[in-house]
């Protein structure tokens, strides 16, 4: 069991959200959905939460209400092997979404993504004028370009 698990605050939309989520990485399934009864306060019949794993990882949704907004004071990271990997995930992310700067995106529920190939934190070790570079690359972009990070880190 997962000692500590992310909860996201929602105001609708639980079960929409937790079928994108899961679909979109290995090792994803819903493991439970509980529902508003007549005691409330939701309407009787609607998600109040959604427990879910996402490459293995747990997460639960409390469909909590307007009472508090996502901001990208918090966000999820996802790390990605390659450049097929952060296309597909920024396409399927950016669906009704809005995309951000750096990898940033919003998805359609209001969450917050960074979608990074893990090849940039090899790219951004060295404490020097390539770092600086790629970091200026980086900051260019809104969903990140692997090979154009690799060609900044070149001096190209």
């Amino acid at each position: 069991m997962q000692k500590i698990v992310t909860n996201l605050w929602f105001d609708g939309r639980v079960e929409e959200a937790v079928a994108l989520y899961t679909s979109l990485f290995p090792d994803s399934h819903v493991l439970s959905i509980t529902r508003y009864g007549d005691a409330g306060p939701g309407p009787k019949g609607d998600v109040l939460t959604a427990t879910f794993t996402l490459a293995g990882q747990a997460f639960t949704i409390i469909n909590g209400g307007p009472g508090f907004p996502h901001s990208p004071a918090m966000s999820l990271l996802i790390q990605c092997e390659g450049q097929a990997e952060v296309d597909r995930l920024w396409e399927k992310l950016g669906e009704g979404g809005e995309p951000g700067q750096c990898g940033w995106i919003t998805d359609r529920f209001g969450v917050q993504w960074q979608v990074v190939p893990t090849a940039l934190m090899a790219l951004m070790q060295d404490e020097d004028a390539r770092t600086e570079r790629v970091t200026r690359a980086m900051l260019a972009m809104g969903k990140l370009d692997i090979a154009a990070l690799e060609r900044a880190y070149a001096g190209e």
